[in-house]
């Protein structure tokens, strides 16, 4: 069974640290690019930062500096590192694969930068 699941979500202040886990089973999670998404409330889901398989990563400007991806292939684990936390940064975050192996969406995990 394919399975994508993510967890390290929490509640931060403004200027905190949070570091996400997105848990893969079911695939060669090496030969998978990934990538991290959030959906904020009323909002679009967007994109914010993608690892290759090879490990080259790409973030969206809004993170850039702050946020950082990574992987582990020996665990089937890809990290998002997020430091220096806003307001805005509060999304319920999903990890996803490239091309994806699930339908849908994950359950997500709920982070929540509050003063």
């Amino acid at each position: 069974q394919v399975r994508l699941v993510e967890s390290g979500g929490g509640e931060v202040q403004p200027g905190g640290s949070l570091r996400l886990s997105c848990a893969a089973s079911g695939i060669i999670f090496r030969d998978y690019a990934m990538q991290w998404y959030r959906q904020a409330p009323g909002k679009q889901r967007e994109l914010v930062a993608s690892i290759t398989s090879g490990g080259s990563a790409n973030y969206a400007d809004s993170v850039k500096g702050r946020f950082t991806i990574s992987r582990d292939n020996a665990k089937n684990t890809v990290f998002l590192q997020m430091n220096s936390l806003k307001l805005e940064d509060t999304a319920v975050y999903y990890c996803r694969s490239v091309p994806p192996v699930i339908l849908g969406w994950g359950q997500g995990t709920q982070v929540t930068v509050s003063s």
